[in-house]
């Protein structure tokens, strides 16, 4: 197949149509030859020429308008709603395979995102249901006078309703993405102050669940931050606020998969292009098997790795990494589960501003 506009593909329709022209000619002078040579009335020779004509026309037509009536099929279905049929000529060289492969991509496309809404709604609706109930038991406890309105049991009501804020703020936020809402405000700024306020604003963090959940398994305050900046006067050129949401998540992703007392370092590199910025969280938790490392950054994935918790324990919504994807896509940049020999390590690439000279 050559590309559009290379000139004329030899199984093209128009290659098939002007061959069926040349054919009819072909056959049209061989039987006049014919009729001069046998003396055969001219009558006969018309005759035959228009019915080999037809012929070779209604073949070249069936092989045309079979396939249309096939993708009018197929189209007719999806816009029903039915996803699963594809159209069998995407395999043919022609302007009607190249159609063919475009619906089936197209079908593909919606199918997926037909599952995808169908699992978002599935795993929003278990994500409210599980805090909803939980913080509906305890106010009717309260209600019903069988526990006190003690600060142990406020405490408890605090935690899912903390629980449910966060799930909607989250989920406001992957909206924001998905609908391109959220513009980048890039800036130059100084890499090593910036990402200690981050690591000192997780620590803050998790020290309120701590006390706001009493003994909770989930909030970590034993794991210890280390930053790691070289050199330090490192600047980067980044949308600080987005940036903030790809480093707090994958922080708190990391600390939550730590062992007891464990280490989570953050390390920041100068890119390729000036003002570039690589980033890198590793963790010390068992990791990310490989055969789950292209779904870690979709929603609502929370892996197959077991928890240090124990399985009691708060694993998050699953919308973090795929909120740090879509920041990361916005400036231009990658994420990926680099290699690591123990523990886990998410590299961030963030491209910067090409050309600056700073």
């Amino acid at each position: 197949m050559t590309r559009p506009g290379s000139g004329l593909r030899p199984f093209s329709i128009k290659a098939k149509l002007g061959t069926l022209v040349v054919v009819s000619v072909f056959i049209t002078t061989g039987l006049l030859i014919v009729a001069l040579r046998t003396r055969t009335e001219f009558r006969f020779i018309t005759v035959f020429s228009v019915i080999a004509t037809l012929l070779i026309t209604q073949f070249v037509a069936h092989g045309l308008t079979a396939p249309l009536d096939e993708m009018r099929a197929v189209a007719r279905s999806i816009s029903h709603g039915d996803y699963t049929g594809r159209v069998s000529g995407a395999g043919r060289r022609d302007e009607l395979g190249d159609l063919a492969q475009t619906i089936n991509r197209m079908a593909d496309d919606l199918e997926a995102e037909d599952r995808h809404r169908k699992e978002l709604v599935a795993n929003v609706s278990h994500e409210l249901r599980t805090p909803i109930a939980a913080l509906r038991a305890v106010l009717e406890n309260v209600v019903d006078g069988v526990s006190a309105a003690d600060p142990e049991t406020m405490r408890t009501a605090l935690k899912q309703t903390e629980r449910l804020g966060r799930l909607v703020e989250t989920l406001l936020d992957l909206s924001r993405l998905d609908n391109g809402v959220v513009t980048l405000k890039a800036r130059r700024f100084e890499v090593w102050p910036y990402l200690s306020g981050v690591l000192k604003e997780a620590n803050l963090a998790a020290s309120r669940r701590q006390l706001s959940s009493g003994s909770g398994n989930h909030s970590r305050t034993d794991v210890h931050l280390h930053l790691d900046v070289s050199p330090p006067e490192l600047t980067a050129h980044a949308d600080a606020e987005r940036l903030h949401q790809v480093v707090a998540n994958l922080i708190d992703n990391a600390v939550k998969h730590s062992p007891p007392h464990g280490r989570v370092t953050v390390l920041a590199r100068r890119g390729a292009q000036p003002e570039s910025l690589e980033l890198e969280i590793i963790d010390e938790g068992p990791g990310i098997p490989e055969a789950e490392r292209h779904r870690v950054f979709e929603r609502f994935n929370r892996g197959q790795v077991p928890s240090p918790h124990g399985p009691g324990s708060d694993g998050g919504t699953g919308l973090g990494l795929a909120i740090a994807r879509w920041a990361v896509d916005m400036h231009g940049g990658h994420i990926g589960v680099a290699e690591s020999v123990r523990g886990c390590r998410i590299r961030v690439t963030l491209p910067g501003t090409p050309g600056f000279r700073g």
